[in-house]
């Protein structure tokens, strides 16, 4: 049987200590043996969204991965040409790792989208498993999500997550308004920032 691994998806910028926390919950709760930290390039549903150039966040993600011998940077939707959807990144996966068993994360709030998906079916039939970070205050009908993709209810993992009040946006807009972030990230990613000037 395959490594266990947690796919962990986002735009990360930038990445932050809540990312760190939930991707450590993730792996104490799944029993993961390594989480793939998979920065998106553009992201397909959000076309006009500002997004800070790919090679400031993926070194920025190296600098979290490079603390941690569980944590991983994968450039599995950077390599390719888009658009990148979850289904295709996780066959790309597969591809490169035919034995591993892979474990989507995502927040509540993304299964209460996951419908809207582009071929949510396949992309549920491609995982091994569907880890879900339950936060309060996220409501969705799951029974409602599941008539939609059927083979849902085999795949999805409901793990706590603590609620964390930090978001990339949040501090961007600190950064850009000159207020103190340094707790907000690791101190590898705060100084990166710092040399290079961003969000400013």
């Amino acid at each position: 049987m395959g490594d266990l691994i947690g796919v962990f998806g986002g735009t990360f910028d930038p990445p932050h200590i809540g990312h760190c926390i939930l991707a450590e919950e993730a792996l104490n709760h799944l029993g993961l043996d390594t989480i793939y930290w998979v920065p998106a390039g553009k992201p397909p549903h959000k076309p006009d969204w500002p997004i800070s150039p790919i090679d400031e966040r993926v070194q920025m993600v190296e600098c979290i991965s490079k603390k941690n011998p569980k944590f991983e940077l994968s450039r599995v939707d950077l390599d390719r040409p888009g658009p990148h959807y979850s289904k295709d990144t996780i066959l790309s996966l597969q591809e490169n790792r035919p034995h591993a068993r892979l474990v989507y994360l995502m927040g509540a709030d993304s299964l209460h989208d996951l419908p809207q998906w582009e071929d949510p079916e396949i992309f549920v039939l491609r995982t091994h498993a569907i880890g879900i970070m339950e936060r309060p205050g996220i409501d969705y009908d799951l029974e409602e999500i599941q008539d939609q993709i059927p083979l849902l209810s085999e795949k999805l993992i409901f793990f706590p997550a603590p609620l964390i009040e930090i978001s990339g946006q949040s501090i961007r807009q600190r950064i850009r308004a000159g207020l103190p972030y340094r707790y907000m990230l690791t101190p590898e990613v705060y100084n990166h920032i710092q040399h290079r000037k961003l969000y400013l």
